[in-house]
């Protein structure tokens, strides 16, 4: 039976606004059928259209995640509608860059956009917060103030192609984006329909509406308008507040064991609820609801653990909340639900011979709260790489990732004696930390603000793929980062830039997509990655670029674990009980919508700059069976292999460190794997991974 929490208890939960309140669980809460008035029915109420479509993501879904125990809600929608079973993310598969893919049905290449962080000097304005953007130093865009600041800088062209948004709304339809700030935010920044962000609400009529229901809003909302427009209540609190990660004994290393829930949940709470009273009432034609979960408990504890389950558990039981609320209104048999996510997810770890997993110990207990051993039921302890350090070690100058001293002691690599790759060091006088008495791992490699010195070398750090900029566009600095990348096993594949030529052993970056002239890195390289290998349950590990949260879990790679995710599909509009095992991508899912819009409208709704197709096979009314296209694997491999390189271990970060004895030819190619679909003369391509080949 499917669960419900009562709206009155959500919304008590979401005006709380204490920060430090623990988390609702919402699989113990008093369920109950909402009331009329929970529903907060709208006096505008009209019509509903004949058909509508609401884009549920769940961020950072994993398919193989999708169960009867965890999230038996969705598991129904699955297996009672379209199991899209062979769906890609965009590559690299990052938050931002395939919000875009959400947003336009376009490639990064045709989009011109490349969140999640970019760097991009020039353009000012403010944060979410009304702080000043910083734009020296790569800038992290999951935040609609930056992505404000980035669309003025562009000439209001922040992205390069129309939206599956501004269409609708350009036809006369009804529009929502709720949820996490940044994504949600890009699929409506012209702000032309309702949006509900974490961080803020517009229109100001909404922020009206809801306040004069005795109800929050996102605490930083009033620095999204004029001085006096907006005023928080005096018991407005915080209610997309998260709860802080638990970690370890030494502050910074998360414990996976913990099991205090999901950190997303009131939030998400917050946002369904306020969406379900005031949006849903006014009849969206089209809504898109992104929610952080599971993606936040898999960063902060990994995949498989306590909390990464808890939060399926939660996300789900809203699933069921959104259900019922359309049938209580009579919504249901009108509306096509789409779950999916943006990307998959995996443990962050380098090779388990290398770094084998180890038991946690009591918090306050251990060397930095990690024990002996345990590669059965042990979690791991190394993954992460600081890219910046590891190139200046190696001799380049001038190398800055835009990021401060950073204090890492173990998920940057407990070897198998008990070692450190990085020891803890203490800036004793203030002088590489700008602070007496931080304790570090690595040091401050931020941008200096001003004119840049000759073959300058800004990485721009994403997690599982990392982007490299050479502001001077020096072929020779490309030429020897591309060279130390190859050596060192942390790195996967390499793309680069088409103005650079062919490198031996690489891809350009247009063979995945990813050239723009004028926006695109001139380097970006996936980290390494087994997918074959499993903690606590969930196969796939790859290591990430170094962050000081310390992260378990990442994505960004260009790993199969990364880069298939979830769709599915249940409505009027969608085949019944039906899995579609033909090839399908994130750039499919505007099309698609577009063409149910459509026909629902009576009038074209044109996406002219899509890279996807519409679905058309899974479609009631979609014209097409899956007989007629065909799909033929492939294997693009680099032109020419690079040669004469010494592979070097990721156990230690020096250069000669320790040469990789599995590997002794110095050779080194990447194979991109895609499958073509084809139907009649139309085809398109998906691509499925891409390996680092060293011999």
């Amino acid at each position: 039976m499917k669960k419900l929490v009562s709206l009155a208890l959500v919304s008590a939960l979401a005006a709380c606004g204490d920060d430090s309140a623990p988390q609702p669980d919402l699989a113990s809460a008093d369920l109950a059928q909402p009331s009329s008035g929970d529903l907060a029915q709208a006096a505008d109420m009209t019509t509903p259209p004949s058909h509508r479509v609401i884009i549920f993501v769940w961020d950072g879904l994993r398919p193989d995640s999708i169960t009867q125990t965890d999230t038996p809600n969705l598991y129904a929608l699955k297996t009672g509608g379209v199991d899209f079973s062979d769906n890609h993310s965009t590559y690299p598969t990052f938050t931002m860059m395939n919000a875009a893919a959400f947003a336009t049905g376009s490639f990064p290449g045709t989009t011109g956009f490349y969140g999640n962080t970019l760097w991009q000097q020039g353009p000012t304005g403010n944060t979410s917060a009304g702080t000043p953007a910083d734009f020296v130093d790569p800038i992290f865009t999951e935040d609609y103030g930056i992505l404000q600041d980035l669309d003025a800088y562009y000439n209001n062209q922040l992205l390069l192609v129309g939206t599956l948004f501004q269409a609708a709304q350009g036809a006369g339809l009804t529009t929502a984006a709720v949820g996490k700030s940044g994504p949600a935010f890009l699929q409506d920044y012209k702000k032309g329909g309702f949006i509900i962000d974490e961080k803020t609400i517009f229109p100001l009529s909404l922020v009206k509406e809801i306040q004069a229901a005795g109800e929050s809003i996102p605490a930083t909302t009033p620095f999204a308008y004029q001085a006096g427009q907006v005023t928080l209540g005096t018991v407005n609190g915080n209610p997309t507040a998260q709860t802080a990660k638990v970690t370890l004994a030494d502050k910074t290393t998360s414990d996976p064991t913990d099991r205090t829930g999901a950190p997303t949940t009131g939030e998400n709470v917050f946002l369904l609820r306020t969406y379900l009273a005031h949006v849903l009432p006014k009849n969206p034609d089209l809504t898109l609801i992104w929610f952080r979960t599971p993606d936040s408990p898999e960063h902060n504890y990994g995949p498989g653990s306590p909390d990464y389950h808890d939060a399926l558990q939660q996300q789900d039981i809203l699933l069921g909340m959104l259900e019922d609320a359309l049938k209580q209104r009579g919504l249901d048999g009108a509306t096509d639900l789409i779950v999916v996510s943006d990307h998959g997810h995996s443990s962050v770890s380098g090779p388990i011979a290398e770094f084998p997993l180890r038991a946690v110990s009591a918090p306050d207990g251990g060397v930095n709260g990690v024990g002996a051993v345990d590669n059965t039921a042990g979690w791991s302890v190394s993954g992460d790489v600081r890219m910046a350090d590891l190139l200046t070690r190696a001799g380049f100058t001038n190398v800055f990732d835009g990021t401060g001293c950073m204090l890492v002691p173990v998920m940057s690599g407990v070897k198998a004696d008990g070692s450190t790759v990085y020891a803890t060091q203490t800036d004793a006088a203030g002088t590489i930390c700008g602070k007496a008495g931080t304790k570090y791992t690595t040091a401050s490699f931020t941008v200096p603000a001003g004119a840049l010195p000759a073959k300058t070398i800004v990485l721009a750090t994403n997690g599982g793929s990392d982007y490299i900029y050479v502001p001077d566009g020096d072929a020779t600095t490309v030429a020897n980062v591309v060279k130390f990348l190859q050596s060192r096993d942390e790195v996967g594949a390499v793309f680069v830039a088409g103005k650079y030529g062919a490198l031996d052993g690489t891809l350009p970056l247009d063979t995945v997509k990813l050239e723009h002239a004028g926006r695109s890195p001139d380097i970006i390289f996936s980290y390494n990655f087994d997918e074959t290998q499993a903690i606590a349950g969930m196969p796939g590990i790859e290591f990430e670029s170094m962050s000081s949260s310390s992260n378990r879990g990442m994505h960004g790679s260009f790993s199969p674990i990364d880069v298939h995710n979830t769709l599915v599909a249940r409505g009027p509009d969608f085949k019944s009980a039906f899995q579609d095992t033909l090839p399908s991508g994130n750039v499919d899912v505007a099309p698609t919508v577009a063409k149910i819009l459509s026909a629902a409208l009576g009038k074209t709704i044109a996406l002219p700059g899509a890279d996807g197709r519409s679905l058309d096979e899974a479609l009631v009314a979609g014209g097409a069976n899956p007989s007629d296209y065909s799909a033929t694997p492939s294997v693009v491999p680099s032109a020419t292999a690079a040669t004469g390189l010494t592979f070097q271990l990721a156990t230690n970060p020096a250069t000669p460190g320790d040469a990789d004895p599995n590997h002794t030819q110095g050779k080194y190619g990447v194979e991109l794997h895609v499958k073509t679909l084809t139907k009649g003369t139309a085809s398109w391509k998906y691509f499925d991974y891409a390996r680092a080949i060293r011999q």
